[in-house]
């Protein structure tokens, strides 16, 4: 039988509670390869006349990791961000993500941020990448894309770092 939502959900719940962190977002991002990978579960979860935005597939109310489904519209680009406190993994089941992180290189009690990219790659169909707690990012959607998203908690109401053009700025790395 092929690997299921289900079966996701008991096995990251599994690595969430005997697990440290790192190790455990990992073996979650492993996990969403291995449903990314089964054809009826993106079937069943997306489809072409499915629209923008996310909804819930799950919530595990005991260690509170929430699995979302994104349907992300061609030419969608975010701002750098955090997801505060808590941690995020993102899955593409079609179409693919491009992912910028940076690093703060100026003193974290300054109000404004001071920005320098450290990296950037495409999270492509099939593949998976988790990001830990205060680790900056930015995605970007060329092309529609369908993405699942397991985060740590309600994001929503956590206090996370957002950059602002009018504040915060990004410098060039240095050669």
């Amino acid at each position: 039988m092929a690997y299921q939502l289900s079966d996701f959900c008991a096995d990251a719940h599994k690595a969430l509670k005997a697990k440290p962190l790192d190790a455990a977002l990992e073996e979650v991002a492993s996990h969403l390869r291995t449903l990314l990978a089964n054809d009826a579960f993106v079937a069943e979860t997306f489809n072409d006349e499915t629209p923008f935005g996310k909804r819930a597939l799950f919530h595990d109310a005991e260690l509170d990791f929430h699995v979302l489904a994104h349907v992300q519209a061609p030419g969608k680009a975010g701002a750098a961000h955090t997801h505060g406190s808590s941690w995020a993994i993102y899955g593409n089941a079609r179409g693919y993500t491009e992912m910028t992180e940076y690093r703060r290189v100026n003193d974290p009690s300054e109000e404004a941020s001071v920005l320098q990219k450290s990296d950037h790659y495409r999270v492509s169909f099939g593949e998976s990448r988790a990001y830990g707690p205060g680790m900056i990012h930015s995605t970007a959607h060329p092309e529609k894309a369908w993405v699942v998203r397991i985060t740590g908690t309600d994001l929503d109401v956590l206090p996370r770092f957002h950059f602002k053009k009018s504040r915060d700025r990004m410098v060039e790395a240095a050669e």
